[in-house]
């Protein structure tokens, strides 16, 4: 069995546990394992790991609906941005979405819901950058959408998730969200990844998604 990535996951929690006094306070940790085939997870799922992160709803059916069956333990996080035609298949496989960020699409997530008599968790995506090429809410309007989703669609949002501007001071931004976040009356925030999850961590992030600081250098897609 290759331990190169539980090596990789272990180092990481001790690295949390020597920042973080409380063990309550430890972030969950999203192995974000997209394009990497499920033999390449196996020592971590082995292990007990059981929070992964996909980006594609394509993808992650292939390499999990049937494994899945055998392991309810595992929990799916859908980090990309999601269509409304992928809701329903997104809803009947994951646990987790986290980039809810518009009305059609929790309109269309509630419909599934109903339809499927299940409920997920969800993070709402906000884009603190204004970047274009990135989706989520904006921030002047993620207050209005947060009561929205839960008033209105009675959707479970959890909290708030965002993917800061490449090539920046990411503080700024974990500072502003987690304030946000708080006002809000959210307990969870998604945020941090390989390169910033230290730093997302003193900014109360309670899911880190981290990928290649776990399984190396990403592979192409399926």
């Amino acid at each position: 069995m290759d331990d190169e990535s539980i090596n990789k996951f272990n180092l990481i929690q001790d690295n949390l546990k020597k920042a973080i006094s409380s063990p309550n306070k430890i972030p969950n940790i999203i192995c974000v394992s997209k394009t990497f085939p499920i033999e390449k997870l196996l020592p971590l799922i082995k292990s007990g790991h059981c929070h992964f992160g996909e980006n594609k709803v394509q993808e992650a059916i292939y390499k999990w609906k049937d494994f899945k069956i055998n392991k309810p333990n595992i929990k799916l996080h859908m980090i990309g941005s999601l269509q409304r035609n992928k809701a329903k298949k997104a809803i009947e496989l994951f646990n987790y979405i986290h980039s809810l960020d518009n009305q059609k699409l929790a309109d269309t997530l509630k419909k599934n819901e109903i339809n499927l008599k299940k409920k997920l968790k969800y993070f709402i995506q906000v884009n603190l950058g204004n970047e274009t090429q990135k989706s989520g809410i904006p921030y002047n309007e993620t207050k209005d959408f947060v009561k929205y989703c839960i008033d209105e669609t009675r959707l479970d949002v959890i909290g708030l998730m965002i993917i800061p501007p490449n090539d920046t001071d990411n503080i700024k931004y974990f500072e502003k969200i987690d304030q946000l976040n708080r006002d809000l009356g959210f307990k969870d925030l998604s945020m941090g990844m390989s390169g910033d999850y230290m730093e997302a961590t003193k900014y109360n992030s309670t899911y880190l998604r981290i990928g290649s600081a776990i399984l190396g250098e990403r592979k192409s897609s399926y």
